[in-house]
């Protein structure tokens, strides 16, 4: 084995590239021409020769280097190559010092909240401050138990709101894989305890698909005696079947009526962030009846921005809760028909009833489709399609609303 005062007079013969002193066990010290002596360890894997650099002399000793060496060994005698263990501890050290639930949860939530819609992003910052960041801001996110993690899920579900506590185990968990991608915990915990929380069936929105009952609404909502504003949402709402949200929002400048046309922005529509910023508008093809209603409308709220503006300001649209609250006068309530439930009802009629392609149908209610072939729908390209589909269904409900022509559901 070298010694101290060996490794100190070691020189490199000006004819040689490097000279070689063996210590023992595959350690050796490499010395340059220049003067600079460093220690390396020889060892074989997978048969082929490899050296792993334990650091530089005098800075390391020979005794410390021959720690350096076996601790070495060890790893490799776990079955682990102990150059790539060493690359993962220097990749830990380059990670942020904090490694708290709370750091954890903030830098993940820094890294991912810039590609969510505002209201996605708000709901992922409200699972964390009100569920998890009171019991776990401040523990070592490695720390943590997933008995632990069940306890604070449990007290969610004691508030009766089972589809929050699934959602809060869903923003757990991502922080979780993100602890564990950035080396500040083992393994995900939260797995563990998926299928001890108690079960959540999201409710659907209560919607008509019987047609004789369908049009027993479509006569009620024409006899709705309140505002003519909320009468007008209330009587395109089964028409266009477009998100509550997208309707009672909807501006003078997006609507041509001369052309038959409402161009939902993409800002205004249910989509991711980038979705929002860079994607297509949604288009909404006007039936006759539809355009009846709004040039109806026009002279009571065109001279402002918002088709539906609300009594107290207009500057802000009638509230969801106003059509409910219409739907609730004429004898509907939310577990009957829902104003989102005109969408369930018009894509089960208009497949079920008036055999339209389903394609077309999703299409039209801006969801997500692709074709038979894996493609995304175009939705400007089936156009004429969308507008014929829209302007028979609004033909449909005007002979249910009459009592004549009732189409049965095809037979199974």
């Amino acid at each position: 084995m070298l010694t101290d005062a060996e490794c100190r007079n070691a020189t490199c013969p000006p004819e040689k590239s490097r000279a070689r002193l063996a210590c023992s066990g595959g350690l050796y010290l490499e010395v340059s021409p220049a003067g600079s002596k460093r220690w390396f360890w020889k060892y074989r894997k997978d048969g082929k020769e490899g050296r792993m650099a334990l650091g530089s002399y005098p800075d390391i000793g020979p005794k410390d280097a021959r720690k350096a060496r076996d601790a070495a060994k060890l790893e490799k005698s776990k079955g682990r190559d102990p150059v790539q263990v060493r690359k993962v501890e220097k990749l830990k050290t380059l990670t942020p010092a904090a490694n708290t639930f709370k750091a954890t949860a903030l830098e993940w939530y820094e890294q991912k909240s810039g590609s969510w819609s505002s209201h996605y992003a708000i709901r992922e910052k409200r699972n964390l401050e009100k569920d998890l960041f009171p019991f776990f801001a401040d523990r070592r996110i490695g720390d943590i138990e997933a008995i632990e993690l069940l306890a604070v899920i449990r007290r969610v579900e004691e508030r009766g709101a089972l589809d929050v506590a699934h959602r809060v185990l869903t923003t757990a968990g991502q922080v979780w894989r993100y602890a564990v991608a950035t080396g500040r915990a083992v393994r995900d915990v939260t797995p563990d305890i998926r299928g001890a929380l108690k079960p959540h069936h999201g409710k659907h929105f209560a919607a008509t698909t019987d047609p004789v009952k369908l049009g027993e609404l479509i006569r009620t909502i024409r006899g709705y005696q309140g505002g003519p504003i909320v009468r007008a949402a209330l009587q395109l709402a089964p028409i266009l079947f477009q998100r509550p949200g997208e309707l009672r929002a909807a501006a003078w400048a997006e609507i041509d009526l001369d052309a038959a046309l409402w161009t939902i922005p993409a800002a205004r529509m249910k989509r991711r962030k980038e979705g929002k910023e860079n994607g297509d508008p949604h288009l909404v093809p006007l039936p006759t009846q539809a355009v009846e209603i709004l040039r109806k409308l026009h002279p009571l709220t065109g001279h402002g921005a918002l088709v539906f503006h609300g009594e107290r300001s207009h500057d802000r649209p009638i509230s969801d809760n106003t059509l409910r609250a219409a739907l609730l006068t004429l004898g509907y309530g939310p577990d009957v028909q829902s104003v989102h439930g005109f969408r369930a009802t018009a894509r089960t009629l208009l497949a079920e009833v008036l055999d339209f392609d389903p394609l077309v149908i999703e299409a039209q209610l801006a969801h997500a489709v692709k074709d038979a072939n894996g493609r995304a729908y175009n939705r400007t390209q089936y156009l004429k399609h969308r507008a014929d589909m829209m302007q028979k269904w609004a033909d449909y409900l005007d002979k249910l609303a009459a009592g004549a022509d009732v189409i049965q559901f095809k037979a199974a």
